[in-house]
């Protein structure tokens, strides 16, 4: 890296780094929202041109009433103005949320989440990543990692963002290396089950479920997970122990459990 790149480095990260997340841990930021955003939604549109698209009514009012639940209890977010869901006709079991307010549902995943209140913790362990800025701090520490500042100054500086969605949806949800990359997803997902599961909790469903939810996902995996020190997810041992604890320091809310059965 040359010394002018390796200054304005270093003088980025220093004007960034006083970020912090939503639980008070320290952030390297080194995109807009209005960035993010951009990138989030061109990424949704690719992926919903190349993705089965379920036309199951029925199943869409579901994933779509459970998702506006937890939605309408999240503070209005800068770079876009509301959320569009989506259901992909696929067997994986997944969700994803994306910067600009893009939330995708993938069929498989209602074979796990056996009602409602399950549904409702994936979708807020989702949003919750969008919240914390997750991918943010993602595409700026493989910034980092890998091409100094050549993605940051097209994405902060032009509008020619195609070339680089790659780059982007790795950041979205695939850690880069072992070693620093992987152990920083295992703490973002962490912190998203804890912002997530506050979410589901105030938009009135039972947190409860989430421990169901991943004792689910444990028997979904037939034991094939990799070993936590090589995955960007806690293991589900991790997870449901860390949503135990979570649980019993959630406020009371009281607000009425939707209907979206």
């Amino acid at each position: 890296m040359s010394w002018f790149k390796f200054s304005a480095l270093a003088l980025a990260a220093g004007l960034t780094a006083c970020s912090s997340s939503p639980t008070g841990r320290n952030q390297l930021i080194l995109f807009s929202d209005t960035d993010m955003s951009h990138l989030g939604a061109q990424s949704f549109e690719q992926m919903k041109q190349q993705q089965k698209v379920s036309k199951d009514a029925k199943m869409n009012r579901y994933v779509e009433c459970v998702a506006n639940a937890v939605t309408k209890h999240v503070p209005k977010q800068p770079g876009f103005d509301k959320w569009e869901v989506v259901v992909f006709d696929s067997d994986q079991v997944n969700a994803f949320a994306l910067p600009g307010g893009k939330i995708g549902v993938y069929t498989g995943l209602l074979n796990v989440a056996e009602n409602q209140d399950q549904l409702a913790t994936v979708i807020g362990h989702e949003i919750a990543h969008v919240l914390a800025d997750h991918s943010n701090e993602r595409l700026s520490q493989s910034q980092l990692a890998n091409t100094g500042l050549q993605i940051t100054a097209v994405a902060l500086g032009s509008s020619e963002y195609a070339q680089y969605r790659d780059a982007t949806m790795a950041a979205l949800g695939l850690g880069l290396q072992y070693g620093v990359i992987l152990p920083y997803g295992r703490t973002q997902e962490s912190e998203a089950d804890i912002v997530g599961l506050d979410l589901m909790a105030k938009a009135g469903f039972d947190p409860a479920q989430s421990i169901d939810l991943w004792h689910n996902m444990a028997k979904a995996s037939n034991g094939q997970q990799p070993p936590e020190l090589l995955s960007t997810h806690p293991s589900h041992s991790t997870r449901i122990h860390d949503l135990q604890q979570t649980m019993a320091k959630l406020p009371n809310y009281q607000t009425a459990k939707p209907n979206c059965s």
